[in-house]
């Protein structure tokens, strides 16, 4: 690149005469490639074109201007060209993540009025960051962690009304922390700095983790002997009032502990006298099923088939249980399985779900189908079907019963529970956090058991997508659960909470297309993102229209408001996070024609997976730009 200082000059003197139009931006875009870039951003500028189509730059279609840049892990190096970023006049976002950029940082980058993300971890940029940031009052997440910048940290951050991600660990600030007084602020780190003084008090509640390496006080860490931090001296305790709260605090944990004791004893004693009697007698089961006209739990089950119940047409007591071709679970039959104690896991769409513990040694999962009104060789030929499905994301259907009007399925047992219970059952202390990697694993299993139905036939649909559908093992690896079984319900089956996962074109859940499983699916990704649960997924919860929320969000801007704060604790993936999003958003497109295949979704998150596994392989990932 001997010729680069040319080019620089060239286009510098050609930037200083044009007006902000989208000729401008290309001029600017060319001018930071010739100074940084050279070959590692391959572009065909050998005549004009519009920088819209170049691999990361995305434009605004109604403006007609630039307003994003995705240059991370490019190998970028040198220093950004003065008097050109700022350009840029309609630039949102900024990324340079993941290179060996030097230098300070060009002034003019604080005149993007319009600029709401600016990422710039992982360079080499150096020296003081400039004290400009007033005028950026749209700016929400920025980041300049892993850098070699010093001095003080800019008190003109504390006029970001919109800020709600700050990282500006693993560089050399020295001085205090400003009092960022922002309630927006929910994302901060200072860590591995040369900070000294107290902690303000707008941040008393951030980990330790954030100040640590520093040689600050108050806070979350140690006292400041009385210094003006988080607290002030006038908030010292006296020692009766410690005195007080320790014997307080003592009565309390005790209490706690009696009443443990309490509901233990109770709940192993309700275990025993549900151990001690037959499957008929499990009304004493711990949870509840709501009573409906059509059944009542297991108590008919059992009178059906263990006491003697209907017979088949032959006069005799059918006992049978079917297994379908991979039997992996052991041998067992009917009466086995009768005499199980049980527990309710829950009740879906079709049917009620038990938890059955065999005597034998060996849990199995029991699915009680409700609304099943065919005839016994048209229900054996579809679910022998269903049993023929044999995909390692999906829950295989092991055993079938079909007596009358007791109609079972027997699968795998999956102790780890649904998607939907990670997602929604423990917010509190003591949760573990789902972050990207898990999440994106649990999208991708998911997409490839779906994407394997619909490859087995233009007819062939899950019909009932949901959070509660994708079961997880202990490695966070997916299990489709549920396909197929929309086929044997009747006409008069009453969908129980799938409204806010229902396609707008569906009206009977006995003919879910295709494309009606992809928007499903999108609704799914949504939920995974969001951490929100969808129109009446959970009970007791109204939930949210997934689809038009992220749409009014969207709208304005892709910022924090969107996704999971578990999510954001990862800084280095928000690209790909906002690459599914935008897929979860094309899923549950209005029309089905707008959808794409399950096929293409599928392929579409191994790509984004692929990127988030180099960037967590600490290898630097080249982005992805969507369309849209």
């Amino acid at each position: 690149m001997k010729y680069a200082p040319f080019f620089f000059f060239f286009f510098s003197f050609l930037l200083a005469g044009v007006k902000p139009d989208l000729a401008g931006d290309r001029l600017a875009i060319l001018a930071i490639r010739s100074s940084v870039g050279g070959r590692s951003i391959l572009w065909n500028i050998s005549q004009p074109s519009t920088p819209c189509t170049w691999p990361g730059v995305v434009c605004d279609n109604t403006t007609n201007r630039v307003v994003e840049l995705h240059f991370p892990g490019m190998g970028l190096s040198g220093e950004l060209p003065l008097n050109t970023l700022g350009n840029l006049t309609q630039l949102t976002t900024l990324s340079l993540r993941y290179n060996a950029l030097s230098g300070q940082l060009p002034t003019d980058i604080f005149s993007l009025v319009n600029l709401r993300n600016l990422y710039l971890q992982n360079n080499l940029f150096s020296g003081p960051i400039p004290d400009l940031f007033s005028p950026l009052g749209n700016l929400v997440r920025v980041s300049f962690a892993s850098n070699n910048f010093s001095g003080n940290i800019p008190s003109s951050i504390g006029n970001l009304t919109r800020l709600a991600t700050l990282y500006l660990e693993n560089n050399a600030l020295s001085g205090s922390i400003p009092d960022l007084n922002r309630p927006s602020i929910a994302l901060f780190n200072v860590s591995n700095n040369q900070l000294t003084g107290g902690i303000p008090s707008k941040f008393v509640g951030f980990p330790e983790s954030a100040f640590s390496g520093n040689s600050l006080c108050g806070g979350p860490l140690v006292s400041c002997n009385g210094s003006e931090t988080g607290s002030s001296s006038s908030d010292k305790l006296s020692g009766g009032a410690i005195a007080g709260i320790v014997i307080g605090s003592l009565l309390g944990v005790l209490l706690i502990l009696l009443i443990l004791f309490f509901l233990c004893c109770k709940k192993r004693k309700q275990k025993d006298e549900i151990k001690t009697k037959d499957l008929s007698e499990v009304k004493q089961v711990e949870i509840e099923i709501p009573a409906d006209s059509s059944s009542s739990g297991f108590p008919s089950l059992t009178a059906a088939v263990g006491g003697g119940g209907a017979k088949g047409k032959s006069g005799e007591v059918n006992k049978k249980l079917v297994f379908m071709g991979k039997n992996k679970i052991g041998k067992f039959d009917l009466e086995d399985l009768l005499r199980a104690s049980a527990e309710v896991l829950g009740k879906g769409t079709f049917g009620t779900a038990y938890k059955a513990v065999l005597e034998v040694g060996f849990t199995v999962a029991v699915k009680r189908l409700k609304d099943v009104t065919m005839a016994e060789k048209e229900f054996r030929e579809k679910i022998e079907s269903v049993g023929r499905m044999d995909h390692e994301n999906l829950l295989p259907l092991r055993a079938y019963y079909f007596n009358g009007e007791e109609k079972l399925l027997v699968c795998d047992y999956i102790p780890t529970g649904s998607l939907s219970a990670l997602l929604h059952g423990n917010r509190g202390a003591g949760r573990m956090p789902l972050n990207w990697e898990m999440r994106s694993m649990i999208a991708l299993g998911a997409a490839r058991g779906i994407a394997y139905l619909h490859s087995q036939g233009a007819k062939v649909s899950h019909g009932n997508i949901k959070s509660s559908n994708v079961l997880l093992t202990p490695s966070y690896e997916s299990r489709v659960s549920d396909f197929g079984l929309a086929q044997l319900v009747g006409p008069n089956a009453t969908p129980t909470r799938v409204d806010g996962y229902r396609a707008p074109e569906v009206t009977d859940i006995r003919k879910v297309s295709q494309k009606a499983d992809v928007y499903s699916f999108g609704v799914l990704l949504l939920e995974l993102l969001t951490g929100k649960a969808p129109t009446h997924a959970l009970l007791n919860d109204e939930g949210v229209d997934l689809p038009r929320w992220v749409q009014s969000v969207v709208r304005e801007e892709w910022t924090s408001e969107v996704f999971d704060l578990e999510l954001l604790r990862d800084q280095n993936v928000e690209d790909d996070m906002v690459q599914l999003l935008q897929l979860a958003i094309n899923c549950s497109a209005q029309y089905p024609d707008k959808r794409p295949s399950m096929a293409e979704v599928s392929n579409q998150i191994e790509e984004i997976c692929h990127s988030s596994g180099s960037q967590q392989d600490r290898t630097p990932p080249s982005d992805t730009v969507s369309d849209s």
